[in-house]
């Protein structure tokens, strides 16, 4: 009886394997095309909006337009030619540059060390407050701290050179913003103030992420609090301080509105960036094919930074 159930359980498996598959349904078919259609859509809608754009800048940037006659002359590579021997031009990728650094150090690595300390608070009920208390300045909108800040950098009735005279600093009282040695560390100090807490904000929420066992099992080895911050907090995010990389550098590259609002590049274009480059040329003294080539030199640096940041974060993720 065992032989004959065996015997028919062989059959059965056997017929069950020879069985071809089925085609698929007609349901699971359309559901396909349904899927594809939906991401031909936004690719289609994103080469529209993001890339057609980018080439679109790339060829502006060969001619030169007049907005006014809608004119155009093809000049090549004239104006990148331009652009290399335009003293402003270097002076506003030094400024932009020189954001990058500054920003960098203070809402990269600032903030990661802020970050830490907040986090090694005993009470969640302190955490929590200094967590609000940073976060707010990044509520406020960089128009609105702009101006607030231009207020406060004012000779004659500003809040820094007031509280400078008071505490016997008097010989740091100083025009901040019509200064050309300080007008562009004035607006730094600014979006420092305004941004730093966002960044802390997030490495705070990479850090909570971080297993407690880890802590408890060096504390018990002995391991004090710049150590476990070494051996512990700083590897375990490593993925969020690349893209805190990534985001500060490129926003440098992309500032506007702070420079806009406080200088508006000046005094004596001291504190340009190539954005309000970009837009003193391209909107104010209408010329559209040099503005198009400041946009590509901006387009470039951002993508570079990022791909080399990108790169070098995989490498170390492959080494580890």
């Amino acid at each position: 009886m065992a032989r004959t159930s065996d015997t028919i359980g062989s059959g059965a498996a056997v017929r069950g394997a020879a069985r071809p598959q089925r085609p698929k349904s007609l349901q699971t078919r359309f559901g396909n095309l349904l899927s594809f259609r939906w991401a031909a859509i936004a690719l289609i809608l994103i080469g529209w909006f993001v890339y057609y754009p980018i080439v679109d800048n790339f060829i502006v940037s060969t001619t030169d337009q007049d907005i006014y006659t809608g004119e155009v002359t093809n000049v090549g590579l004239a104006n990148y030619d331009r652009l290399l021997h335009d003293p402003v031009v270097l002076l506003a990728l030094w400024n932009n540059c020189l954001y990058a650094i500054i920003s960098v150090v203070f809402q990269v690595f600032g903030a990661f060390l802020l970050a830490a300390i907040i986090e090694d608070l005993k009470s969640e009920r302190w955490r929590r407050l200094w967590r609000a208390v940073y976060f707010v300045p990044s509520a406020i909108s960089i128009t609105v701290t702009g101006l607030l800040f231009y207020f406060i950098y004012q000779p004659q009735i500003g809040l820094l050179d007031a509280a400078l005279s008071r505490v016997g600093l008097s010989q740091l009282v100083l025009p901040w913003l019509g200064n050309e040695h300080t007008a562009i560390y004035a607006i730094i100090a600014m979006s420092q103030w305004q941004g730093f807490g966002y960044s802390t904000l997030l490495f705070a929420i990479a850090i909570q992420k971080i297993p407690r066992d880890l802590y408890d099992a060096a504390t018990m080895d002995g391991a004090g609090p710049l150590r476990r911050l070494w051996s512990i907090t700083f590897p375990l995010t490593r993925e969020m301080t690349g893209l805190m990389i990534i985001v500060t550098i490129t926003g440098a590259f992309q500032v506007f509105n702070e420079v806009m609002v406080m200088t508006a590049g000046g005094p004596n274009n001291s504190s340009q960036v190539l954005g309000t480059w970009l837009y003193q040329k391209a909107f104010i003294e209408d010329n559209f094919g040099y503005g198009a080539a400041i946009a590509a030199v901006i387009f470039v640096l951002t993508m570079l930074t990022g791909a080399a940041q990108l790169w070098y974060t995989k490498r170390r993720r492959v080494q580890l």
